[in-house]
């Protein structure tokens, strides 16, 4: 009985070939498949990061719009009213936050507005006595 007991714990400690770890080709193939995997997902961080780039300039320009006619609201709601296009253009606060940025400038027909490495060009439809600029 003992003789037994002595046989299962020497095949216990035993080693095969088979069990001394991964191959090289292995270690290679998991390599290149997880290359692979990081190119697809840093090209789909980069398609994000840009979509991200475009729908905050377009919400920008709508702000944009939406501030233009508060104030040419607020210049006819004022005593003297509507005067002209270029006191309600001058009028509107055209700094539009953190990273998004006009060059050139804007002017009383439009602009271009920039963030991160995306830009998009504004224009400027005029204000009238009987509506409001709007930024297109």
């Amino acid at each position: 009985m003992k003789s037994n007991w002595l046989l299962i714990r020497i095949s216990k400690g035993r080693h095969t070939k088979n069990q001394e770890g991964f191959t090289l080709i292995e270690l290679i193939s998991v390599l290149i498949i997880m290359g692979v995997m990081v190119s697809v997902v840093i090209k789909k961080f980069d398609l994000l990061s840009d979509n991200a780039s475009i729908t905050a300039l377009q919400t920008a320009a709508r702000e944009l719009k939406s501030r233009e006619s508060v104030t040419w609201f607020k210049i006819k709601l004022t005593d003297t009213g509507y005067t002209n296009d270029a006191d309600v253009f001058n009028s509107v606060d055209k700094t539009m936050g953190q990273g998004i940025s006009w060059n050139p400038g804007p002017d009383i027909s439009g602009g271009r507005l920039h963030f991160k490495s995306q830009s998009i060009d504004l224009s400027r439809v005029p204000s009238t006595p009987t509506s409001p600029g709007a930024w297109q």
